[in-house]
């Protein structure tokens, strides 16, 4: 194995003495080789040795799950070497092969001398071990001498080299810890090196019978160069399947399929899942006024950051998602802000910094189907960013109906949007201090009026729908002004005051222009007194006069908590008084003829 291009900087404490002290090793070993090379079949082998190990160094076997850039066959030949012609021959192999290899490739400089470093040090380390083995003088080792003698060097080189290789990455700054790397490029590479370890063996045997007969290895040594190149693009091929090409990160198939995992062993175990989404706050500005490419590098920057919070995924656009397991609300949203603020912290360069926003759902707290789940955190990433971005949200079942509102509400489908709406408006009863369904009753009278009016079907169908969302504002108004058993204070009045316009940014997305209008100014007085924009007569939209006098009736006929419901005589009389003044005189026309009936509410 051989390390990547490293920081100098970051790694100087790793690499620094390795590189020194193996370096070292290796030139002593040279000098000696050298001095006394030996026989000419020694000089003959290590010439053999060098140019085969050249040869595997060139062409490196990719490992899956190695954080490294491979493995080399070479080390084959170093175990048998060490075994075979000592410590300062294989040393002088093992390290002038790869060396050799990275200058021609032009590797970076440290990574180069790090990696001779590294050879260096095992090789000599190796040797010297080898020689206090049984058998190690012994001009022809028993059997069992010589499989003890192959089996621990092979142990030694690989375990040696696996250490000082991932201190390396580990100082590098790679998002796993280092007993987590060693067990990582344990799991993937210690069957590679156990066939290498058998064949270096063959290799030893081989040669103390007829040395060169070690050419017959060629046959086994493309068959695990070969193995191990169709294993690792079969894995390559599944690994490009789920993986986002800019990011690295999973993609939208990766992150269901392991959200779908996680939660079936929560359920079975009685754990949590948390799921955070995260979108980046004004993304299109970023592409706009800077460039696409601008906006790759914002995205890769931001999904680096994402790493260090969680198993992570790039679900499309700037929309990411972290999967949190055995993690419940509280942690999760801790983990969660946490993201958030790096990212906020982070210098882009020049497209300056960055916001994202979140949101946050947790099995079984939230929701236990996994559609349930991500549909609660769309919601809530939603929510944040409607209420100032750069900020972590909580799921909640009322956003969650928001949500999926916003998904039907520009549909063909009419049965469906108008089912959504009702739902979303129980969630919005569900909050406030009327008793029952308001939203629903001041649906249905909205679109008796309307029809009372004259008005087209299409326009009756607008006006229900507006009147089921005219309070929709009021899911971001606090429980404690919705629910005061009390008059409300003026300050608490203004916070009040404010759902009109809140409903509004909610609704005018959705491509049902007229409605986010008319919730707007459900509140405007046709003497101009009302609220928020002080409209009067006919500037204001009829469907919005409409539902002012829906609104006012049922709230004068339903129980608060601060006051008895009028009767519903009296609350006819008081419509009919506030007639040019608060209400649309031809609208409270229409009213009044419709309560003559007797009025069909619900229907």
């Amino acid at each position: 194995m051989s390390v990547r291009a490293l920081p100098p900087t970051k790694l100087l404490a790793v690499v620094a003495p390795v590189s020194f002290v193996g370096v070292g090793a290796y030139l002593v070993a040279t000098i000696v080789f050298l001095r006394d090379p030996g026989s000419t079949t020694v000089v003959l082998g290590v010439v053999a040795f060098l140019l085969a190990s050249m040869l595997t160094e060139r062409f490196p076997v990719p490992v899956e799950g190695a954080d490294a850039n491979g493995v080399s066959l070479g080390f084959v030949f170093a175990v048998a070497a060490l075994v075979l012609f000592g410590w300062a021959p294989a040393t002088f192999v093992y390290v002038t092969a790869p060396t050799v290899v990275a200058i021609i490739r032009r590797n970076p400089t440290i990574r180069t001398l790090f990696n001779a470093g590294a050879f260096g040090l095992v090789g000599s380390l190796a040797g010297w071990v080898l020689t206090q083995l049984p058998g190690a003088s012994a001009a022809t080792p028993s059997a069992g001498e010589i499989l003890i003698q192959v089996s621990v060097t092979a142990a030694i080189v690989y375990t040696v080299n696996l250490l000082l290789v991932t201190a390396a990455i580990a100082a590098s700054g790679s998002e796993l810890g280092y007993f987590k790397l060693i067990r990582s490029n344990v799991r993937w590479t210690i069957v590679p090196f156990t066939l290498m370890a058998s064949t270096a063996l063959m290799l030893v045997v081989l040669w103390q019978r007829t040395p060169f007969l070690f050419a017959a290895l060629a046959g086994p040594l493309v068959a695990i160069s070969l193995y191990q190149r169709s294993t690792h693009k079969a894995l390559d091929a599944i690994r490009l399947a789920l993986t986002d090409p800019l990011t690295g990160l999973g993609n939208h198939r990766h992150f269901h399929e392991r959200l779908q995992r996680e939660l079936a062993q929560a359920d079975e175990h009685g754990g949590t899942v948390s799921l955070c989404f995260l979108d980046i706050d004004d993304f299109k500005r970023i592409n706009d006024q800077f460039g696409h490419p601008a906006g790759d590098r914002i995205l890769s920057q931001v999904s680096a950051r994402l790493r260090q919070g969680g198993e992570s995924f790039r679900l499309g656009g700037d929309e990411f998602a972290v999967l949190l397991p055995n993690m419940d609300e509280q942690q999760s949203l801790q983990t969660a802000r946490s993201i958030v603020q790096r990212i906020a912290e982070t210098e882009l360069g020049k497209t300056g910094a960055v916001t994202v926003s979140a949101g946050v759902a947790t099995f079984p707290q939230h929701g236990r189907e996994r559609d349930s789940l991500i549909r609660l955190a769309d919601s809530a990433l939603y929510w944040a960013k409607e209420h100032g971005k750069n900020q972590v949200r909580l799921a909640r079942a009322d956003v969650a109906e928001l949500s999926e509102f916003r998904r039907v509400a520009s549909g063909v489908d009419r049965v469906a949007r108008f089912r959504a709406a009702a739902s979303l408006a129980r969630a919005v009863d569900s909050r406030d201090a009327y008793t029952g369904s308001h939203s629903e009753r001041v649906a249905s009278f909205s679109a008796q009026i309307a029809a009372g009016l004259g008005l087209s079907a299409d326009e009756i169908e607008l006006t229900r729908l507006a009147g089921s969302l005219h309070d929709l504002g009021k899911l971001a108004i606090p429980e404690e002004i919705l629910r005061k058993p009390a008059a409300l204070t003026d300050a608490e009045r203004l916070v009040l005051e404010r759902h009109p316009q809140i409903g509004y940014r909610m609704l005018e997305s959705l491509g049902v222009d007229p409605i986010a209008d008319w919730v707007l100014h459900h509140h405007e007085r046709w003497d101009g007194h009302g609220y928020p924009d002080g409209l009067a007569g006919e500037d204001i939209p009829r469907g919005a006069r409409i539902i002012f006098v829906a609104d006012a009736f049922d709230a004068m006929t339903s129980d608060r908590l601060y006051r008895a419901a009028l009767s519903f005589e009296e609350a006819v009389a008081e419509v009919e008084r506030c007639a040019g003044t608060q209400f649309d005189p031809e609208v409270v026309s229409a009213f009044l003829a419709c309560v003559e009936a007797p009025l069909a509410v619900g229907v």
